[in-house]
């Protein structure tokens, strides 16, 4: 939803930066088109993969001789699941989606980076409202499943499909409604037998909810309608919650440059290397970093995956798009690199920095 080498426990590196090779112990074949994966963690790295429900890992694999990198979530979930599982449904073309489904096999070993993502139960009372379609069942599942086990409120699911055999985690889904049954009310809509899913559909769905806290996963059509609706209904922006697979990459326009400011110098740290250049207005650090003939980490380049992530060491800098990194970390000096842009005279970031 996308290296370094592994270093031990303790001096594991942010999430985003240290990549470390976890040993698959089961694929599980959900439908014809998507496969669970298990993955093995170490005891030395189980504090660096502690998750929250609704999270998700970078993942690196090697397809056709190049790297490729892709961010899958957690269908498991920490309150309940002694496993640690990722979900991978097929895409038209997916490269990545396909040959993980094609060829991870137990025994296998993918390298892996450390959990991250926003999309998380909050600490609120009311009734929590979910909203998969396809594969957006699976951080949604992650989800439903940690609010039944460590809070006492009710619980809605309107589950998206094309059909009934590509309903993903059907018999776990349905085996959760038996039983809550009185907590958790699950709702299948079958594309071929009530079409795409509507305003009416959404709002018969929520009827009655209250003090609804709601969390929508899928593919950008179906987000879209499901949270304007909501919004259309009084649902306050603040209660939706939204975790895109395929979010839009945003292109930094050009900024107009003014001789009198003077010039600004970004410092690039990375791997034991360490470059200057002049900032071309406009580009991104990451941006910067690639022009100085480096190889910085990314993945979805529009501010969601947290791979690219660096410290700022010197200046100031300012992120367009933010939906992978937490205020704490955010006054702690982190940056995504692909989203941000110089506001001093001097920057200086480092990727792979640890405290200490």
């Amino acid at each position: 939803m996308a290296l370094s080498e592994p270093v031990a426990g303790a001096q594991c590196l942010h999430a985003g930066h240290g990549f470390h090779p976890l040993r698959v112990a089961d694929v599980v074949r959900e439908t014809a088109e998507a496969s669970s994966f298990v993955l093995d963690v170490p005891a030395g790295l189980r504090h660096a993969f502690a998750y929250d429900a609704g999270q998700f890992c970078t993942f690196r694999v090697w397809v056709g001789g190049r790297p490729h990198m892709r961010c899958y979530s957690m269908s498991s979930s920490p309150a309940v699941d002694a496993g640690f599982r990722v979900t991978v449904k097929r895409t038209p073309d997916g490269v990545v989606s396909n040959w993980m489904n094609d060829h991870v096999a137990p025994g296998d070993v993918l390298d892996v980076a450390r959990p991250t993502g926003l999309f998380r139960l909050g600490a609120g009372r009311g009734e929590v409202v979910l909203f998969s379609a396809g594969s957006g069942i699976t951080p949604v599942l992650s989800l439903l499943k940690s609010a039944l086990a460590t809070t006492s409120r009710r619980v809605r699911l309107l589950s998206a499909d094309r059909d009934l055999d590509a309903v993903i985690f059907r018999s776990e889904l349905e085996a959760l409604a038996k039983q809550y049954d009185g907590r958790l009310t699950l709702t299948h809509h079958l594309d071929t037998e009530r079409g795409l899913v509507g305003t009416d559909a959404i709002r018969a769905f929520t009827d009655g909810a209250e003090d609804p806290e709601c969390f929508v996963c899928g593919p950008g059509p179906f987000m879209d309608i499901v949270e304007g609706t909501l919004l259309a209904d009084g649902v306050g922006a603040g209660r939706i919650h939204i975790e895109r697979f395929t979010p839009e990459a945003w292109v930094p326009e050009p900024e107009p440059v003014d001789d009198s400011a003077g010039t600004t110098r970004v410092t690039v740290e990375l791997d034991g290397r360490t470059e200057s250049t002049d900032h071309r207005p406009g580009t991104t650090i990451l941006q910067t970093a690639r022009q100085l003939g480096m190889s910085p980490p990314y993945s979805c380049e529009s501010g969601s995956c947290a791979t690219c992530m660096a410290r700022l060491l010197e200046g100031t800098a300012s992120m367009h798009v933010n939906n992978a990194l937490t205020d704490d970390e955010v006054s702690d000096g982190w940056v995504l690199t692909c989203q941000a842009l110089p506001t001093s005279p001097i920057v200086r970031v480092a990727y792979g920095y640890e405290e200490g």
